[in-house]
């Protein structure tokens, strides 16, 4: 039996020659000095070799493993050369179906049929979370252990729902795939209920009054960009979504009517079904109370030049992140309690209890689908007077006492101190 050392040992000669293992495994020295280890084996009386490497990329002990798997075959009746190469052919083809080959191609066939947005949060998703584990992985070859543990990772973040959504994505696209005959089986789905439970609710919103006034009084003495800060009053008075609010052109807002300043938010940047993109009558109107008028001044002269109201710190080109408001609500102590999107339950509670018989109105303020037809052809109507009312009565009731904007934009913003809050939803 061969040592390390005597292989290491072994010197080129004038012919090639071999140095001896046993059992058919031996070093194969070339006039150059090479060495080669190869298997010498009988397959229906008939003598053959088994390539195995070069040492000491395969070394002593791994050439012995190969051998013994190679012995393993025939005894099974197989050729080891030939399985040799059928495992290569196999790596080439497998290099066609990985994860992500599959999944960059089901979300091509799928992305005419979802909004622009939503179509770049799944991609987007996918690469950031499942990729760089799976992503090149022979889609057939992923286990269930495989997929648990990419979302895990993702629910330890903490991010329980956003594992979900990657979770429904990862079937879809094994489902794909077990389609076009490049899987057998699923095993995001065989995941579902080994993950972590979410706590079903609405998003934490508060909904008092004066409890929502004393979110923006501790929000601005929290260190944040002005920037920040102002898209936070914005996004109280409009009752936008976020992400709506956010991606704000300044192009939109070009030309308002100075006497009656209607801000009109173009259907294809609303939450509304795809076939609903193109269709003007679904703009969303949203009319600006004085203070609203305010803000947007300021931002002319922080972001004006700019073409968004919310550039990106980093990439002035592109809008900020929604979660730039997100974090200032949890540095002002609101973790869990209210987030951005609380703002459109804050405006609903509030405007509801005093304007009982707006209900309607109030709702097209929210651009909330109506349940049923009636209601949805008496919503359609735009009601533009008395939502200028109403949005300059909200604007009055949240506003009482808050910081002047003047103010607001000299407060140093890196040294001012935490405010805990006592308040209760």
């Amino acid at each position: 039996m061969l040592t390390d050392v005597q292989i290491r040992k072994a010197k080129a000669a004038d012919k090639p020659y071999k140095l001896t293992d046993g059992g058919g495994l031996h070093i194969y020295v070339t006039p150059a000095g090479g060495k080669l280890w190869r298997l010498r084996y009988e397959l229906e009386r008939k003598e053959k070799l088994l390539s195995i490497g070069p040492y000491p990329s395969v070394g002593l002990a791994e050439a012995r493993e190969v051998a013994t798997n190679a012995k393993r075959l025939l005894r099974e009746g197989k050729d080891p050369a030939v399985e040799k190469r059928l495992r290569r052919l196999q790596i080439v083809t497998d290099g066609g179906t990985t994860f992500e080959v599959v999944a960059r191609e089901w979300h091509d066939m799928n992305k005419g049929h979802w909004v622009e947005q939503h179509a770049y949060d799944v991609l987007n998703s996918l690469e950031r979370d499942v990729f760089p584990d799976l992503g090149s992985a022979p889609i057939k070859n992923i286990t269930a252990a495989n997929v648990i543990s990419v979302l895990r990772k993702i629910e330890n973040r903490p991010a329980a729902e956003t594992a979900r959504r990657i979770r429904q994505r990862m079937s879809a696209v094994f489902v794909y795939a077990i389609a076009s005959g490049r899987a057998e089986n699923d095993p995001a789905a065989l995941v579902q209920k080994a993950m972590r439970p979410v706590k079903k609710g609405r998003q934490p919103a508060i909904t008092d009054l004066e409890q929502a006034r004393q979110v923006l009084r501790h929000a601005d003495a929290t260190p944040a960009s002005p920037v920040t800060k102002l898209a936070l009053r914005l996004l109280v008075l409009t009752a936008l979504r976020p992400g709506t609010l956010i991606t704000t052109p300044w192009t939109e807002l070009a030309d308002l009517d100075p006497q009656r300043p209607i801000w009109q938010v173009p259907a294809a940047r609303m939450k509304l079904r795809l076939q609903y993109k193109d269709d003007d009558e679904r703009d969303h109107l949203v009319p600006l109370p004085t203070q609203a008028i305010d803000i947007i001044k300021a931002l002319r002269k922080l972001s004006g030049r700019t073409p968004y109201l919310f550039p990106n710190q980093r990439h002035a080109h592109r809008p900020a992140s929604e979660n730039a408001i997100g974090y200032l609500l949890n540095r002002a102590g609101y973790h869990h309690r209210h987030v951005p999107h609380g703002w459109r339950a804050t405006f609903s509670t509030v405007m509801n209890e005093r304007y009982k018989h707006d209900r309607h109105i109030i709702d097209l303020m929210l651009a909330h689908v109506p349940k049923n037809v009636v209601e949805g052809a008496y919503n359609r109507a735009e009601h533009l007077e008395r939502r200028i009312e109403l949005a300059q009565a909200w604007a009055d009731l949240i506003m009482i006492d808050q910081t002047p904007i003047d103010d607001l934009l000299n407060l140093r913003r890196s040294v001012a101190p935490r405010i805990e809050t006592t308040a209760k939803i």
